[in-house]
């Protein structure tokens, strides 16, 4: 189509009666219009998307105030339920009772229950003591509550700090500046809120022995010594053995990195470790105690030594801020916070079995050396008069693991040499005739001691007498026996 002018005269209303007849010049009225109908039109979608706009957001902030009313309905739901658990549990306490009847305090211990059987019951009624909060003893007395342990007293002069946080089970830095013991009694309670917790702040001295071990309601059931300052360490190893409780002493974390070298030791043993080496010398030589106290300790070498913050470049002046007690913990040792955490695992492991009557018997980190494995065969050998009922892998870990290197008569353990003891004066012979030399029959013993059994057994009526004589050794063998049998058939070994 050709365009139109219209001239600037011509009505552009008028009919065009003829092609072309009309002068092609628009009109200003025209552009006016059309101007006025665009702007119009612009201002109507314009409003039309600031309505869309509007409604969209309306909708947005309703559906959001709609799904935080329902975060908020869930939210006082749960608290709610929670409410309802703490004031059902506001009287509870963790007993063997409450174990056997509550259902929550029942399946939150559900793995406990079928794992220990009925030595959980036994955990549940028992009272124990921890003693240090720091990186072992705060991971022993976290898994001791939640182990299921009816009474706790933790105790521990200390405060949580930033450098403790790499190490410690709970604390936050919110907790920084707070006392270790608090700490953890406020975490505890939100665990296992039917667990009686006692935390103590104060540090463990000779003064302070009646309110850390004593108890109107009965005496502990085991302490665990998780304290990292040996003459403190010393006062309540004493005080415990003064007292006959169960104690569990815990040597140096610091400096070490391997899991793998972790052991249980008897005191006499200790000596492959720094801190248990000089504890071992202090209880005999101050109070006459040689053997009878377990302890958990690293065989691995530390890896740094002791630092001062004077080293680190602090002043005198912030040296005094590390300090609660003047003097108290001048040098400190460098500690990978995976390794404490590991010792007060293994601890509260070691104490729970205890409870339970399911005692670790820990494989021992004697190496025996050379020949003597073959020499102890020999020795049994020429001691029948005949080839043995047992081979050579069987006399090792006999020696090994069951007899741990000792003579059976033996009053306490000898101590190891690095991871190595000798076995040269001692010999395997059978305990009681009747059954023959056969795995679970072989009592380890020196050469003079072996021959008095042997004398002893070969009379009428001999092995009787010696049940009649010496029932706690008869007892202490038959048990030894006992586990023999049992890792033999199951194919421990």
């Amino acid at each position: 189509a050709e365009p139109i002018f219209v001239s600037p005269n011509q009505d552009v209303r008028s009919p065009v009666t003829s092609r072309g007849s009309i002068m092609r010049h628009p009109s200003p009225s025209v552009g006016r219009d059309a101007c006025l109908v665009m702007a119009g039109a612009a201002a109507s979608c314009l409003v039309l998307y600031w309505l869309a706009a509007r409604a969209a957001r309306t909708t947005a902030e309703a559906l959001a105030a709609y799904e935080q009313e329902q975060e908020q309905d869930q939210d006082q739901v749960q608290v709610q339920e929670q409410q309802k658990i703490h004031q059902h549990h506001h009287h509870q306490k963790l007993t063997s009772e409450t174990l056997a009847s509550d259902p929550i305090i029942a399946e939150q211990l559900t793995r406990n229950v079928q794992f220990f059987g009925e030595g959980q019951k036994k955990i549940s009624d028992s009272f124990v003591v921890v003693v240090g909060l720091g990186g072992v003893g705060s991971h022993c007395a976290h898994m001791l509550l939640r182990g299921g342990v009816g009474r706790l007293r933790i105790v521990d002069f200390d405060q949580i700090t930033l450098s403790s946080l790499n190490r410690h089970c709970l604390a936050t830095r919110e907790d920084v500046g707070t006392p270790k013991s608090a700490c953890l009694e406020k975490y505890f309670a939100r665990i296992s809120p039917e667990t009686a917790v006692e935390a103590l702040n104060i540090m463990y001295r000779t003064e302070v022995e009646a309110q850390v071990l004593g108890d109107a309601l009965g005496a502990p059931d085991f302490v665990v010594d998780a304290i990292d300052n040996i003459d403190t360490k010393i006062e309540l190893l004493a005080a415990c053995h003064r007292r006959g409780l169960p104690v569990l002493a815990v040597a140096g974390a610091g400096a070490k990195a391997d899991p793998t070298r972790l052991t249980f030791v008897d005191l006499a043993e200790s000596t492959s470790d720094p801190l248990a080496r000089s504890v071992r010398a202090r209880l005999r030589k101050m109070h006459g105690i040689t053997t009878g106290i377990p302890v958990l300790m690293s065989t691995e070498r530390p890896r740094c030594g002791l630092v001062t913050p004077l080293e680190a470049g602090e002043t005198d002046h912030q040296l005094e801020q590390y300090q609660l007690v003047p003097n108290f913990r001048i040098r400190t040792i460098p500690v990978l916070g995976t390794t404490p955490s590991a010792f007060g695992m293994a601890a509260a492991g070691f104490v729970l079995c205890e409870l339970a009557g399911q005692p670790i018997e820990p494989r021992p980190v004697l190496h025996l050396p050379g020949k003597s494995v073959e020499t102890q065969y020999n020795r049994l050998e020429a001691r029948l008069g005949k080839e043995p009922g047992v081979d050579v892998a069987e006399v090792e870990v006999l020696v090994r693991e069951i007899w741990r290197g000792e003579s059976a008569r033996a009053i306490e353990p000898r101590p190891l040499v690095g991871v190595s003891k000798s076995v040269g004066n001692l010999h395997l012979t059978v305990w009681d005739p009747a059954l023959g030399d056969v795995v679970d029959n072989l009592i380890l013993l020196t050469e003079e001691e072996a021959d008095a059994h042997d004398e002893c057994v070969a009379r009428p009526g001999g092995f009787d007498a010696l049940r009649r004589d010496e029932p706690d050794f008869v007892d202490m063998v038959e048990r030894r026996l006992a586990r023999a049998r049992r890792d033999f058939k199951f194919g421990y070994f």
